[in-house]
């Protein structure tokens, strides 16, 4: 997985850069096609943002989230796109193993 990060009114520092990296490094156990990511970090007076924008799988990815911390900010943002990622393989793995089945249902010839 690549990732790009970059600052929006914030220098990135490597100790900010390391811990993305080592944030979203757990979502390759989900094994999923993942092209480039974007990751946009940014502060507005009290507020630290961040935001995840690319490609998985072909679907657009895109999370956003806020909070007073920057490193808070990068948890929450993570187990967002957690989330978003358990759910495509939750879908992907439910497909290969044919899904749920629905009973047929029997017309009242075959019951006689």
């Amino acid at each position: 997985m690549r990732l790009r990060i970059t600052g929006r009114h914030l220098d990135i520092t490597s100790a900010l850069k390391s811990y993305v990296e080592t944030r979203f490094g757990r979502l390759d156990r989900y094994e999923l096609k993942v092209g480039s990511l974007q990751v946009v970090l940014g502060v507005e007076k009290l507020r630290h943002m961040a935001e995840v924008i690319g490609t998985v799988n072909g679907r657009p990815l895109q999370a956003k989230t806020s909070t007073r911390e920057m490193y808070a900010t990068i948890d929450a943002l993570v187990d967002r796109v957690d989330a978003q990622f358990r759910k495509w393989k939750g879908r992907l793995v439910s497909r290969k193993s044919g899904g749920t089945r629905r009973p047929q249902m029997r017309t009242d010839a075959e019951l006689l």
